[in-house]
């Protein structure tokens, strides 16, 4: 078991893991909303509060909630679209009112969900896990280039700052072991910031402007509002996310050798349920398995569920204390991209191996994870081929975990179980226990 030190020491490394996936939420749907710098806050606060509510609820788990895996419960991207599309043409108290319903639906839909699973076996769960740490490396070399969008993207010192921080989380792996070790990813990010800090490149602005403390109370932007059209829109948002969470679940079963049962996927998504719920109340975001933190323990090699607990309770404790939260804002983009390469790196790493698993000399095997993680990338690399299709539609084809998982699933079913009934032998063994 882990030291108290330890604990939070592994805890703060997730939350940095994760951090900048998490304010950027808020950060753009409050801008495009044009909301106030004090509404802004209180989205970020919000969020912070009900991502660490929910990571408890998650790890800690219940008897009939929790997947009980060290996973970090955080915002989904793909509810900014939707978000913004709801409050802009009704109020900010409609959207939420939809996430509120949609977080009970979720609930509902789990047991039906897990049913799915004999869906998922092992070439699936492969090619599922190496689309979403593809998917993530583009994040990771827009952070290492200064951050989309930026007027520097691309500034050789921000290519450096990146390669400098990668270079320090590598050379810790190889001369340390132990908890030095476990920490690389911290440790990298506090000398790339100090390195960027003598660089001039850290402002402490958001620090001195933000408050000591803010209280999270529910329906901040009043009363929730029900409309059936924002309702199944969230419904279809949130669907999307119990596919990439089930993805996240089955790439955290394979790092900590954990065997992942239906009733596990269950559990799993019914807290997610929960805790979308409570992003309603609170008016903060539909919440989902963060990816990027299974990279995190598959290169510390810290399966702890004790770190993500810390990790949730820091998660609250800077919700409550907005000034705390600003001062982990301060770490540059290219000092995040570096970290990023390792980390999302080690996924895409944990999704081949798993692959290796499976039988890729035969050929219906080695057509559905060619062509679902073509699918999954593309998706992700040019979405604009997609941007004439309805906006649901456009959504859900945009993103190249769920367009990644569907065509494995698809072909699976087409070629793998059609070829069992036929009566020909197949290697399509589940990989999920029906426990």
């Amino acid at each position: 078991m882990l030291s108290k030190q330890k604990t939070l020491t592994l805890g703060m490394q997730h939350v940095l893991a994760m951090y900048a996936g998490a304010v950027i939420v808020p950060l753009i749907i409050g801008d495009a909303l044009n909301l106030t710098p004090a509404q802004i806050a209180y989205l970020i606060a919000a969020d912070l509060f009900t991502s660490g509510i929910a990571t408890l609820l998650q790890v800690i788990g219940t008897r009939y909630t929790g997947i009980k895996l060290p996973v970090v419960l955080g915002c989904t991207f793909t509810a900014v679209g939707p978000i913004i599309a709801i409050a802009s043409s009704s109020n900010l108290a409609t959207a939420y009112g939809a996430i509120i319903i949609s977080g009970i639906f979720v609930v509902l839909a789990a047991p039906l969900f897990g049913k799915l699973l004999r869906f998922f076996p092992t070439v699936v769960q492969g090619s599922v896990v190496t689309i979403i740490g593809l998917s993530l490396i583009p994040v990771a070399m827009n952070n290492a280039a200064g951050g989309a969008g930026s007027a520097d993207f691309g500034n050789p010192r921000n290519l450096l700052l990146a390669l400098g921080t990668l270079a320090v989380i590598l050379l810790i792996n190889r001369l340390f072991s132990g908890f030095v070790r476990a920490i690389s990813v911290l440790l990298g990010l506090a000398a790339g910031t100090l390195v960027a800090y003598v660089m001039g490149m850290v402002s402490f602005e958001n620090v001195a402007t933000a408050s000591w403390v803010n209280i999270v109370q529910p329906f901040y932007f009043g009363v929730p509002e029900f409309n059936i059209i924002a309702i199944a829109t969230m419904i279809i948002v949130n669907i999307i996310s119990m596919a990439e969470s089930t993805g996240v679940y089955f790439a955290l079963g394979k790092v900590t050798e954990t065997q992942v049962t239906k009733q596990d996927v269950v559990k799993g998504l019914r807290g997610e349920g929960v805790a979308i719920f409570l992003g309603g109340i609170f008016n903060a975001f539909p919440y989902t398995a963060f990816s990027q933190n299974v990279g995190l323990v598959s290169l510390t090699g810290i399966k702890s569920r004790h770190a993500m607990i810390g990790a949730g309770g820091i998660l609250v404790i800077l919700g409550l204390l907005p000034k705390l939260a600003a001062l982990t804002t301060i770490i540059p983009n290219p000092v995040l991209g570096g970290a990023m390469i390792a980390m999302f790196g080690m996924v895409v790493a944990s999704g081949i191996n798993i692959l290796s698993r499976v039988d890729l000399r035969q050929n219906e095997n080695l057509l559905i994870a060619a062509c679902s993680i073509a699918v999954g990338l593309g998706s992700a690399a040019v979405p604009a081929m997609f941007d004439q299709l309805p906006d649901m539609l456009k959504m859900l084809m945009q993103n190249g975990i769920v367009t990644g998982s569907l065509t494995a699933v698809l072909l699976n079913i087409l070629l793998l179980h059609t070829k069992k009934d036929n009566g020909q032998v197949t290697a399509a063994t589940p990989a999920v226990s029906e426990g």
